[in-house]
């Protein structure tokens, strides 16, 4: 009887240590999945790097800067919603250029039309008036530009002449039977020539009529002619460091203004009715010296040397009209 005593508390733990180590399993099983489960810390890191998914993470962060920068660009930008700033700064360019562009427009040539610095005789205009003929003989006349390369000359009446403003000038005229004849003004037509007569070398008369008819009506008008000359400087006889008179000769326009260098600035000299500028304190003599057309068109002349009576040329004309 001992032996089936003995036996019965042997089975009776059996049982009872199983559930024990299922029981300690589980637990431990349940540590494990509660210390590794998205709720344990590696979940707080998580937290942190979702923001993706979170509006505040995702959008709080960005709109501002957004913002920001749309309110920087909104003068370049005008659709904020373009997002990329490429198209602003292409956008805003051409905006900005057509200031520079119109200015840049021919300035100078702002004037082709029209001649501001022009006394009585102005280009697009056509002068009626009649044409005599007189004996240029070598063509010097009034202007003292000294003889001509040739004879297609004239002498302007007094008050066009306008004080030798119209020395140099271009002008075409115009018979009533359609001929015509181009001549520069070198001399002076005194009274009785009415304004608008032109008293014409008897070559270029005989361009538009025979000598015999000795008076015909004309029309006229100023020209800017193609010309390979350059302008040429001349001193006048007796100039000196103290005193000077400046001639300028071969220009295509007619000259408006002669100003010479004073180390601060332009000083205009004023015009003779012979067509010399003169300088009676010697001021700028023998320095820089600078001309202005009737157009406006300014050049600027440097290295003439006071050598009284030397045409000395330079290596400037003023522009064609």
């Amino acid at each position: 009887m001992a032996s089936p005593s003995h036996r019965r508390p042997v089975r009776g733990r059996r049982p009872g240590l199983l559930p024990l180590i299922a029981l300690a399993a589980v637990v431990l099983l349940v540590s494990l999945v509660v210390a590794l489960r998205p709720g344990g810390e590696p979940d707080t890191v998580h937290t942190a790097t979702e923001p993706s998914s979170s509006p505040r993470a995702s959008v709080t962060p960005t709109a501002p800067k957004a913002k920001a920068k749309a309110g920087a660009e909104a003068k370049a930008r005008p659709t904020p919603s373009v997002p990329s700033p490429s198209p602003a700064r292409t956008t805003a360019r051409p905006s900005a250029r057509p200031s520079p562009v119109a200015s840049p427009r021919p300035a100078p040539r702002a004037v082709s039309d029209s001649a501001p610095l022009a006394g009585r005789i102005k280009p697009k205009v056509t002068y009626q008036g009649v044409a005599t003929h007189y004996d240029a003989a070598d063509g010097d006349g009034a202007c003292l530009y000294g003889p001509s390369p040739d004879l297609m000359v004239a002498a302007m009446n007094t008050t066009d002449y306008e004080t030798s403003k119209a020395c140099g000038a271009y002008i075409l005229v115009r018979a009533a039977g359609g001929a015509s004849v181009t001549v520069r003004v070198t001399n002076e037509c005194p009274l009785p020539c009415a304004p608008g007569q032109l008293d014409l070398s008897k070559q270029a008369f005989a361009k538009l009529a025979g000598l015999s008819a000795g008076r015909i009506p004309v029309t006229w008008s100023l020209l800017s002619p193609s010309t390979s000359d350059t302008v040429s400087i001349r001193y006048k006889i007796g100039s000196s460091r103290h005193w000077c008179g400046i001639q300028a000769l071969g220009h295509r326009n007619p000259l408006a203004r002669l100003e010479v260098s004073t180390g601060n600035g332009w000083s205009r000299l004023t015009r003779t009715e012979y067509n010399y500028f003169l300088s009676p304190d010697g001021t700028g003599c023998g320095g820089p010296l600078r001309l202005t057309d009737i157009y406006g068109e300014q050049l600027t002349v440097d290295g003439i040397a006071v050598r009284p009576d030397a045409v000395q040329p330079t290596r400037v004309q003023f522009a064609r009209h």
